[in-house]
């Protein structure tokens, strides 16, 4: 074969780079040798169709496995992997990009974008990375202390008085719920942390929060400001009193309209000037853009009982359609972006180099290191680790069987997907498919182990 290309590669069209992916896919990448001759090709193509910032091919470029220390031999066992899961249809298809070293070593789709259309994935299409979106958030919250917008120990009321003084929720022995004061207030750290008590409304006062049509992750369907929403929320009681134990729940969409009050814009428009536009994250969204449109993947559910099912359109929760043509009013901070393997990379590659990717600086790495530490202990409930502010941590490697670093923080979206950054290793990781629920796989743990054993130096 002729030899790599890179200016050829990025302007292919893509139509050739369909075709291309379908070479790859069906197989007449054998060979170690032409395997590892075209990663460098595949992670390029990872942003064909991308404005993508003049200083890309500089920093997180695309570079051969071995310059950073991974071996090409060994990341093929990822593709075989992969590509067994949606052969035995466990999965539609999935998406991976792995940076080592400043570099992207690996960029590949499995699968289908829609299976019944016969579309194939690709690495640069649109998935809905649901809590995926909280990380981004909680920068953003991050990035306003350090303008001096605020404190993350200050009360959340100062932001939205609905919240200055709450409740909270007790079960009783009738199998009902008496309704308490909150022992103190709820403080922006509380949200960072999951601390503040705040669940997705199916804690023991559920019964309120049905009433006021707010239970569940799912905002695309909402046809009115996050704000108002989220005012509603601070009238219900809680689940657990502010600082008790972790409660995941809305604590973010609630951080959400924080970052509004306390820079007076948008919450889209805010992402959009802090944290997207800076680090060239030209595909992430809270609502497809129509001439994207083509690229969103399709969701599919996973069950013991039925197997793989195309999810209902729209469909409780999942909502095929409402990212196309919703209301388009509901900016979800916990669960409502939509982006690409790709754009998730450099969002996390930017913290991996201490908030800073092309010459754009969104935070300083004191903040990401405060970021990613345990804030939680006894509160936390999981085992080897704890939480930060945005991001789960890994204190202790042992107790999951799997390899891995301490002081890795990772986290991933009720579709399935997932992510991690393990600064020890200089090792991002971002993976995506769409698979609500997604019972009886075990890819993620499969992912995780595949992706060590590659990394030889």
């Amino acid at each position: 074969m002729k030899p790599y290309d890179a200016k050829e590669t990025l302007n292919v069209t893509p139509t050739q780079h369909r075709n291309n992916c379908n070479t790859i896919r069906n197989g007449s990448m054998l060979s170690i040798p032409r395997f590892r001759a075209l990663l460098p090709l595949l992670a390029a193509l990872l942003f064909y169709a991308h404005d993508a910032p003049p200083a890309f091919a500089q920093t997180f470029a695309p570079a051969s496995p071995e310059e950073a220390g991974v071996s090409s031999e060994r990341l093929a066992r990822i593709d075989a992997a992969l590509e067994a899961y949606v052969e035995e249809e466990r999965l539609p298809g999935a998406a991976l990009v792995i940076g080592r070293r400043g570099h992207v070593v690996y960029a590949r789709a499995f699968g289908y974008r829609d299976r019944e259309a016969g579309e194939p994935l690709e690495v640069t299409d649109l998935f809905r990375i649901a809590s995926q979106t909280k990380a981004i958030i909680s920068v953003g919250v991050m990035i306003l202390q350090e303008k001096g917008r605020l404190l993350i120990d200050q009360d959340l009321g100062d932001f939205i008085p609905e919240f200055d003084s709450t409740t909270v929720a007790v079960s009783n022995e009738d199998g009902g719920f008496e309704t308490v004061p909150a022992d103190r207030k709820i403080t922006v750290r509380d949200l960072l942390t999951h601390s503040a008590g705040i669940g997705y409304g199916w804690g023991p006062g559920a019964e309120r929060w049905e009433e006021a049509g707010i239970v569940g992750w799912y905002f695309a369907d909402r046809d009115e400001p996050i704000a108002e929403t989220v005012e509603r929320m601070g009238n219900l009681p809680m689940d657990a009193q502010p600082g008790e134990k972790f409660v995941y729940g809305y604590a973010t969409d609630i951080l959400g309209v924080v970052i509004e009050r306390a820079s007076g814009m948008p919450l889209d428009e805010f992402l959009r000037a802090e944290i997207i536009e800076p680090l060239g994250m030209v595909d992430t969204h809270f609502y497809v853009p129509p001439e994207k449109a083509g690229r969103l993947t399709v969701v599919y559910s996973v069950t013991e009982e039925n197997g793989m099912a195309r999810a209902p359109d729209p469909g409780h929760m999942v909502g095929q359609g409402m990212y196309l043509e919703g209301p388009r009013k509901s900016f979800s901070g916990g669960a409502g972006l939509v982006s690409t393997p790709g754009d998730y990379a450099r969002f996390l590659e930017a913290l991996r180099r201490g908030g800073t990717l092309d010459g754009a600086r969104i935070l300083s790495p004191k903040t990401v290191e405060l970021m990613t530490v345990d804030h939680v202990r006894d509160a936390w409930q999981g085992d080897g680790g704890g939480f930060g502010l945005g991001f789960g941590i890994t204190e202790e490697i042992g107790w999951s069987g799997l390899p891995g670093s301490p002081g890795t923080y990772a986290w991933g979206g009720a579709y399935h997907s997932t992510y991690w950054v393990d600064p020890a290793e200089e090792l991002v990781v971002s993976y995506m498919t769409q698979v609500i629920p997604a019972q009886g796989l075990d890819d993620h743990q499969r992912l995780w182990a595949l992706i060590y054993q590659a990394l030889v130096d």
